[in-house]
């Protein structure tokens, strides 16, 4: 199928039996749109406030810009965002960098993310005002909890690289001022990913060193990344309950860290850390410190101008991830559907229980109103049983006196006697001929007898 925009336009037009060939599924026309948009916008800085901000349990955020007038959905995948140094949230007004894509199954336009920077503030900066926040609220920046510095100390502990400028500016002052005095070197790293566990490692050896009296911890200038381990929590507290003062020494006097904050006395420089705890100074090594700074950062713009040409012309190339990136994106989709589906159907299953067993009730009460109804009905027919029985048994008693008193035994016992013929009894003569045999029946036995 064509991208041709001419296509496009003749879409407006109401379809003819002999024009069939112009008629799209939606899904034919999202995808032209697609081209459309992804072949102008291959890459675009966009600079507007976070709003609806969700962080996927995916992985994935998924949010929208605005501003005043107007606002646009936007993704970041997990692999983008996972290099973030601050916590988006709803609110924070960020430039974003990515290219404008449509998805499909919603006929929406969006912005794919790869970078996110918070406006006025880098992501570092960000990240550092939010941890140097949490800190400030926690006491640990309290000057009452901070010790001062020994006035004479003998043994002092250096918790810094044992390869960089800091360490050889620091022992060229104290040998210079004071050759009596023992320093301990604790090696550690201090740039990259794995210097904030080594910088923790070091200290905790360096407060279990015995007899020190002051721990100098630090490093030279550098970027921001190149002091964040210095930003690590877990550092800060451990510096905080330090029992031993600690002068913390990390870049220069413009550079600030976390470390910085939470130590007892904080040195612009180590020349200056060296300084003050044997009362010197080194104005030439901080200026050489400086300038080491000033060369970092050249370096570090010349490599972002270098990534920016390099992701502007991968930008270029099609992206083979985009169709996996949809189906994820897709796949959230439907799980968020499909979640907030199951939610409302237990719901309304929950609703209506609730409404059957607020109906229904507790059968108890009719259960004790039935057993006292029972228990009465049990009484009263007890009672009238009773009289029942007693009105039949003195009935009874009555007529049996009655059958008694006509009962033809009784007339046999006065004297007389009573004749049968077969079980029948015998009340004249014409009911026996000659040869029959009848019963007789006297008062105190029986007698057979035969017709004569």
């Amino acid at each position: 199928m064509s991208n041709d925009p001419s296509t496009l336009t003749n879409l407006n037009s109401a379809p003819s039996t002999n024009n069939e060939s112009h008629v799209l599924s939606v899904e034919a026309l999202n995808r032209l749109i697609r081209g459309q948009i992804e072949t102008r916008f291959t890459q675009v800085w966009v600079k507007g406030e976070l709003s609806n901000f969700k962080a996927h349990s995916s992985g994935h955020f998924y949010f929208s810009l605005k501003d005043v007038n107007s606002q646009v959905r936007a993704v970041m995948f997990r692999g983008y965002n996972s290099k973030l140094k601050f916590r988006p949230h709803d609110g924070l007004e960020v430039i974003v960098r990515g290219k404008v894509t449509v998805f499909e199954p919603r006929g929406e336009y969006q912005i794919t993310c790869d970078t996110m920077e918070p406006v006025g503030a880098g992501a570092l900066q960000k990240a550092f005002e939010q941890l140097k926040t949490k800190l400030k609220q926690e006491g640990l920046f309290e000057p009452t909890r901070k010790r001062t510095l020994p006035p004479l100390p003998r043994h002092i502990a250096i918790v810094t690289s044992p390869t960089g400028a800091a360490i050889r500016d620091i022992l060229n002052i104290l040998e210079r001022r004071a050759r009596g005095i023992e320093v301990t070197i604790v090696p550690t790293l201090v740039q990259g990913e794995a210097a904030a566990p080594a910088l923790r490692d070091a200290f905790i050896k360096a407060t279990q060193l015995p007899r020190v009296d002051v721990i100098i911890i630090g490093r030279g200038g550098g970027s921001i990344e190149d002091m964040w381990c210095f930003n690590d929590e877990a550092l800060a507290r451990l510096i905080a309950q330090s029992p031993i003062p600690v002068i913390s020494a990390v870049g220069h006097e413009i550079d600030f860290t976390i470390a910085d904050f939470v130590a007892d006395v904080r040195a612009p420089t180590p020349s200056a850390a060296a300084e003050l705890v044997i009362k010197s100074a080194d104005e030439v090594m901080n200026k050489i410190l400086n300038l080491k700074r000033l060369l970092c950062l050249a370096m570090d713009r010349s490599f972002k101008s270098l990534t920016q040409t390099l992701v502007t012309l991968n930008h270029r190339l099609i992206d083979p991830q985009r169709r996996i990136q949809d189906l994820i994106q897709r796949n959230d989709d439907l799980k968020d559907r499909l979640q907030l589906a199951s939610q409302n159907f237990f719901q309304r299953r929950r609703d209506k229980l609730n409404l059957l067993s607020q109906k229904l009730g507790t059968p108890e009460p009719l259960l004790h109103k039935k057993r006292a109804q029972l228990e009465s009905y049990q009484l009263r027919l007890k009672v009238i049983s009773e009289k029942i029985i007693t009105q039949k048994k003195f009935r009874l008693e009555r007529l049996m006196g009655v059958m008694d008193s006509l009962s033809p035994l009784k007339v046999v016992e006065r004297g007389y006697s009573l004749v049968s013929k077969e079980n029948q009894l015998i009340k004249s003569a014409a009911q026996v001929q000659k040869g029959d045999h009848i019963h007789i029946r006297l008062a105190d036995g029986h007698i057979n007898a035969e017709v004569m």
